[in-house]
């Protein structure tokens, strides 16, 4: 039961987190000057915008359930069955940042996901 609760906020937070980043990211725009002082601009623009700060503490979460994980299963297990992620990464882009997903992305979410019913089900 515990490793559900972990996986959960493995997929949920790391994935919502990959989410916040990327729309602060795209509210930050691209890098276009590579020199340090720009650089340094763009980190501190960066990191004004709340939504970094949301992602950020968001994957801490998502990191330490992972380290968590893994202290009770193998990782021959925790690895692929996170791999979930890439699911909700795929979901979480086209709810939430409007993202236009392609048939064959979402060939390739299924092929992850029945991948990790295969793993789960080995499972012990």
């Amino acid at each position: 039961m515990l490793e559900i609760v972990f996986l959960t906020l493995i997929v949920a937070a790391g994935t919502g987190g990959e989410l916040c980043v990327s729309h602060a990211m795209k509210a930050v725009g691209e890098v276009h000057d590579f020199r340090p002082a720009a650089l340094a601009r763009f980190v501190w623009s960066a990191a004004r915008v709340g939504w970094m700060w949301i992602g950020i503490g968001m994957m801490t979460v998502a990191f330490f359930s992972l380290l968590a994980m893994l202290s009770m299963e193998n990782v021959s297990f925790v690895v692929p069955v996170t791999a979930l992620s890439y699911a909700a990464g795929a979901i979480g882009a086209a709810l939430f940042l409007r993202e236009k997903i392609s048939k064959q992305r979402w060939l390739g979410v299924l092929v992850v996901c029945l991948g990790v019913t295969l793993v789960w089900l080995s499972r012990r």
